[in-house]
Parts: C-alpha cells; sequence; structure tokens
C-alpha cells in the first residue's frame, strides 16, 4: 500500500529522533496520501545532477534540502527560474557549499506556474486533537491571516465550507482570464491532510505553503512537517 510508504518515512525519522522532515521525505508522505505535489528528484551527488535535469526539464527551481533547515531562502538555498544546463550546475555548487555541514541534497523541482497561491496545514491542539487549516498562502498568509479551520476528520461538506468561509475565497472563482480552482481536488486534500494527522499521532504539524494553483490544479510546492519529539 502507498500509505506504508509514509509509515517508513516517518517511523525512520523518529528513530533518529528528528523533529523534523525534509521537505523532500514531508512531500513523499503527502503523495502516499494523494495529494498532489511539485515533481522532483533528490540529488546529493554532482553525478547524478544531468540525469536529474533531464528528468524534471527546464526550467526548474533548485532547493537546499534538509531535515536540519527550515527557513532555506534566508540561507540563500533557493534558486529559481534556472533555465539551463550552466544555470543548473551553479546553482547546485552553491546549494552544496551551503548545505556543508548539513545531512541533505539539492531538491530538483518543476517550476509550478501561477498567480494564485493557497496555504494549507494541521496542527494537534491540546483539546480538540488534529485540525486542518485552510486560507490565502504566499506573502498574504503572514500579512492577512485570512485562514479557517475545523477539527479532523472532515467531511466532504467542511472542506467546502472551509474554502467558503475565508475572506478571500472569491480567489477560487474564475477571474482575470483564470479558470476556477478545481474544488473537487482541494477538498479531498483537507480532507486528506486531517487523514494524516489522525493516522499519525507523532505528526504534530504541517505546513504547505504555497500551495499554487496552476490553472484549476492544486499543487504543494513546498512543505514542512513536524514531529513529536
Amino acid at each position: 500500500m502507498k500509505k506504508d510508504k509514509a509509515v517508513k518515512i516517518i517511523q525512520a525519522a523518529l528513530r533518529k529522533g528528528r523533529k523534523t522532515l525534509s521537505e523532500y521525505e514531508a512531500k513523499q508522505v503527502l503523495a502516499a496520501y494523494d495529494i498532489p505535489v511539485s515533481r522532483e528528484v533528490l540529488v546529493k551527488d554532482k553525478a547524478r545532477l544531468d540525469a536529474a535535469l533531464g528528468k524534471i526539464g527546464f526550467p526548474l527551481v533548485m532547493k537546499g534540502c534538509s531535515a536540519d533547515i527550515a527557513h532555506k531562502t534566508e540561507k540563500g538555498l533557493i534558486h529559481v527560474d534556472i533555465r539551463t544546463v550552466t544555470e543548473a550546475r551553479k546553482a547546485f555548487r552553491d546549494i552544496m557549499a551551503g548545505l556543508e555541514g548539513f545531512d541533505g541534497g539539492a531538491l530538483i523541482q518543476e517550476m509550478i506556474k501561477g498567480r494564485r497561491e493557497l496555504v494549507m496545514g494541521l496542527t494537534r491542539d491540546p483539546q480538540f486533537g488534529p485540525c486542518v487549516m485552510f486560507g490565502l498562502g504566499g506573502i498574504f498568509t503572514e500579512i492577512l491571516r485570512d485562514v479557517s479551520f475545523r477539527r479532523a476528520p472532515l467531511t466532504l461538506r467542511d472542506a467546502r465550507e472551509m474554502m467558503q468561509d475565508i475572506k478571500g475565497r472569491k480567489i477560487l472563482d474564475a477571474v482575470r482570464g483564470m479558470e476556477a480552482a478545481d474544488a473537487d481536488t482541494l477538498a479531498q486534500m483537507l480532507i486528506n491532510l486531517g487523514q494524516i494527522g489522525l493516522d499519525f499521532d507523532s505528526v504534530m504539524e504541517i505546513d504547505l505553503n504555497p500551495v499554487i494553483l496552476s490553472g484549476a490544479k492544486p499543487v504543494v510546492v513546498d512543505a514542512l512537517m513536524v514531529l513529536a519529539g
């Protein structure tokens, strides 16, 4: 079963005493729960870089990926809109130099294009247990704090109500030449996020930001998963 992979990833991290999963690991857990994530390859060895570039294709994004580093932007570990092999090789050298002393590699990721960004997540409340969050993403997450919450497990009705609860709900509609968001997929993503929280008591927090609408299709571009210490 696909979910067995999620069990192995989380249990392996816990055995090592880790408090977080790497972005790559977190997305593997999400994918095991049918949550759409960006196509990507983790590369730790320069010899494997060109094959990864061929698999993902240009333009692409390259990120430093380590469970020990949560804030990649501040450390200069994110390079976007890479369009040539030469640019990619330089970005890889820079990222691996920045990761010196950490266990990790470079995440070679397809560049998802879309003007609308959402946020999804899960938090474990001491009283209510796992609660799912949905709202406006990207830079607006902290500025506007336009989010809604529901306690897991979520029904389809719960998930759809969450999307309508935010003030910026019209971002999901057909607007300015952009098609309406795939509400069915968004709802199922929220339901499945709640299920991860129910299946794993050790998962304390999930932060998916941004979830980019590529046309109508939502895709998780960045993911953080915090474990019980």
